[in-house]
């Protein structure tokens, strides 16, 4: 099925009339990295958000998008209320959480990023001490096929390119291969809703509200059940920003401390081998990226998350994968190089 067919302007226009909203005023607020679509709505004094699913992989995420919103409202978090849906359609039309997104509060320097961290750090606590898994078991697992499926965008699109050739036969599999070894120990504490894109893009500060409900959350129609380190790493080890190595720790720490019974060393393995995943899979979505449109932007990127792979690959549970990019990728590979390589 086209989500184009009839015209989507006339699927939507449609849509926003059987709401209540086809009389408001329509403010494009730009795209994420997938054929999602965003507006903002104004009519009567109220505003809200067109969430607008463009394709059919995108339409897909509809659905859990909802009912995960359901699941943190459930723990008392701050997700949108779900306003109108046509989930055919690939249409949400949910709850406007304003402008206060955490990356322009600690970017502009607005708002001191500890109280803010504090806080994000604070709704991981509280869903995972109050989401039980048995209660959504048809939401995606994160195991250890779906990570390795994941991360082998690597070796598919980065390393290729900042090798200037292609993986030699036999790499490809031993890589695979060695994150199949290393995988199971990041999986070993009790898994809990794993967001995905938990960073401060998809937060918000939300006036009006106290505690952990003051952070509203968006972009999570990619969780499901996994590791619970998986979220913090993505807080603390961001691809768009330096968060200070004294922060990071300090936020674990205050994490760790409200689950006393979880082992620390066992919960910083599994820090340390998800951060090099998600690092790792994120160097290989920019580098597609990259290569499929000019000039895009995420190549600043890339020179902070490899310094964050490289540094989390010297953990001794990644060992293999260390082994790995040493045998396989240039010696001394820096910022400049990886830039150049594009």
């Amino acid at each position: 099925m086209r989500l184009d067919t009839p015209p989507r302007e006339t699927v939507i226009r449609r849509f926003l009339d059987q709401a209540g909203w086809g009389a408001a005023r329509r403010q494009p607020m730009g795209a994420d990295w997938s054929a999602r679509r965003y507006e903002r709505l104004t009519l009567n004094g109220a505003t809200a958000i067109l969430m607008d699913c463009r394709d059919e992989v995108a339409a897909s995420q509809v659905p859990p998008f909802v009912q995960i919103a359901g699941l943190l409202r459930d723990c008392a978090l701050s997700a949108p209320l779900i306003l109108a849906g046509d989930e055919p359609q690939g249409l949400l039309l949910i709850e406007d959480f304003g402008g206060d997104d955490y990356a322009r509060l600690l970017d502009s320097g607005e708002e001191p990023w500890q109280p803010l961290y504090e806080v994000a750090t604070d709704v991981l606590v509280t869903l995972h001490q109050r989401f039980v898994p048995a209660s959504a078991p048809d939401l995606s697992r994160y195991d250890v096929g779906l990570f390795r499926d994941q991360v082998m965008l690597f070796a598919d699109a980065f390393a290729p390119v900042v090798r200037g050739r292609v993986l030699p036969a036999g790499a490809w599999d031993e890589l695979a291969e060695a994150w199949e070894g290393v995988l199971p120990a990041a999986l070993s504490l009790p898994p809990t809703l794993l967001l995905r894109d938990y960073h401060p893009g998809n937060l918000m500060r939300l006036k009006g509200r106290a505690g952990v409900a003051a952070c509203g959350l968006l972009d999570f129609q990619d969780g499901g059940i996994g590791p619970r380190a998986y979220d913090l790493v993505s807080l603390l080890e961001d691809a768009r920003r330096d968060v200070p190595e004294e922060l990071r720790q300090a936020m674990t720490l205050r994490y760790l401390a409200a689950f006393p019974g979880i082992h620390q060393g066992a919960f910083r393995a599994s820090a340390a081998i998800l951060g090099a995943v998600r690092h790792a899979r994120i160097l290989g979505r920019v580098a597609q990226l990259i290569q499929a449109t000019t000039g895009a932007p995420q190549l600043s990127f890339l020179p902070r998350v490899w310094g964050q792979f490289t540094g989390a690959i010297r953990h001794p549970a990644l060992l293999p994968i260390a082994h790995w990019v040493e045998r396989h990728l240039p010696a001394n590979l820096d910022a400049d190089t990886i830039v150049r390589s594009f």
